[in-house]
């Protein structure tokens, strides 16, 4: 009996330690995933450490990196410095002189805008760029060096270099290949001299023939025309890392007066600037255009008081809203008499950033230039250009500087023969004169 009890006894404590066995925890492959490892799609989800959510839809990829780095930079900077970013000025002479030097070391600003009185000759161009990218070693933020180099009446370029067609010559080709193979010319030139934007391509149509500004310097009088050989220009501009700028938006080729010296009205509405004049500014956003120049217009039936230029309606309603712009945008030269004649030049800085711009271009004159420093700088100490503001238009900045690779390292210069001898090719193979 004492036997039988003895073994019932050692079954029923083995049954006992079997079911404890079976009933105890796994141990979790991750200390973070509670009791199981979740399955999806037949890979392991990994989750993040302390709790971080992942970068993005969960991908640390390259692009959420490049963020992060813009980012970062942003946080380093001072109120001065980011208000800095916000202006690109233009220097008188063909060195860099003491104003140069200031507008650099004590208002950091974004980049320089040059003219053909700041250009002589290749050697003189390489070295001024040059020390003025030394002036700037300091500071946390390369420099934009710009340019307007359409070809045609407008270029900025030495004599040295063989003169390029004119958009208008461009587009009665008929060639987008040609377009494009002159634009690579174009970013060749320029980034052989360490210059990184160019103000081109134009991409107002020429709808006007009474247009004393745009004419020649247009690919066409229609917007099929302007599209197809515009986006073909900035593409190869863009080959060469140099950033093109699309300009004058939202279309200066239907006016009659020089915004140079004096404000166009233009009276069109939206249902009229959406079939044409839009066209072409649109077409390239969707191929890729980093930067808008926005035009000084005034167009009473979208803003009856400001002109594009700082106008909330133009920039924020209709190039941000409905078009989607998400790059960024740039005054034309607020120096000009559409502005300067009209408007207070300070003031005009500070609604064209609280309108959704991003850099105000300050081409002349040193007080005009303080002036729209100063202004800036009152309004975000005000608080009229919130903190959140000014992040988010230097953001974009520092964000079109990264993607370009920018940096202030000298430049060598241009290869002047190889780039004549590959103008000449072109010009050859398309039985092109250059007559501006």
């Amino acid at each position: 009996m004492k036997h039988v009890m003895r073994i019932t006894l050692m079954a029923i404590i083995i049954f006992m330690l079997a079911i404890s066995a079976a009933c105890a925890p796994k141990q979790a492959p991750n200390a973070n995933q509670g009791s199981e490892a979740p399955e999806q799609s037949g890979e392991h989800v990994q989750q993040p450490e302390n709790g971080a959510n992942p970068q993005g839809s969960g991908n640390n990829n390259s692009h959420g990196q490049e963020e992060d780095s813009v980012r970062d930079m942003l946080e380093q900077l001072s109120t001065a410095e980011k208000i800095g970013q916000l202006v690109m000025v233009g220097v008188e002479g063909t060195a860099p002189d003491d104003t140069a030097r200031q507008f650099i070391e004590s208002y950091h600003v974004g980049g320089f805008i040059f003219y053909k009185n700041n250009i002589s000759d290749t050697k003189q161009a390489v070295g001024f760029f040059n020390e003025l990218k030394k002036m700037n070693a300091h500071n946390r933020v390369p420099l934009l060096l710009s340019v307007d180099e359409e070809g045609g009446r407008v270029s900025r370029m030495p004599e040295q270099f063989q003169a390029l067609p004119a958009a208008q010559t461009i587009g009665a080709s008929g060639s987008a290949e040609l377009a494009s193979g002159l634009g690579t010319v174009v970013g060749k030139e320029l980034a052989g001299f360490g210059l990184n934007m160019d103000f081109a391509p134009v991409m107002d149509i020429n709808s006007n023939p009474d247009n004393p500004v745009i004419g020649s310097r247009s690919f066409g009088n229609d917007a099929k025309t302007v599209s197809e050989m515009g986006i073909a220009m900035l593409q190869g501009i863009k080959q060469e890392g140099v950033i093109p700028v699309v300009k004058h938006f939202p279309g200066h080729g239907d006016t009659s007066v020089d915004s140079h010296l004096g404000l166009p009205v233009v009276e069109h509405d939206m249902e009229r600037l959406r079939k044409l004049e839009l066209v072409p500014f649109a077409k390239a956003m969707e191929e890729g255009a980093d930067v808008v120049m926005v035009a000084h217009l005034l167009m009473p039936k979208l803003d009856a008081e400001q002109p594009a230029s700082f106008s909330k309606a133009v920039i924020h309603d209709v190039l941000r809203e409905e078009l989607g712009f998400e790059g960024v945008v740039v005054t034309d030269d607020m120096t000009m008499g559409a502005i300067v004649k009209h408007y207070d030049i300070g003031e005009a800085a500070v609604k064209f950033i609280q309108g959704g711009g991003n850099i105000v271009l300050v081409g002349h004159e040193r007080e005009r230039q303080l002036a729209v420093i100063d202004a800036l700088t009152a309004a975000v100490k005000r608080g009229d250009i919130p903190a959140e503001v000014l992040d988010e238009r230097v953001y974009t900045i520092l964000k079109l500087k990264e993607k370009y690779g920018l940096k202030d390292d000298p430049a060598s210069g241009p290869d002047i023969e190889a780039i004549n001898e590959e103008i000449t090719d072109i010009l050859t193979k398309y039985k092109i004169k250059t007559v501006k």
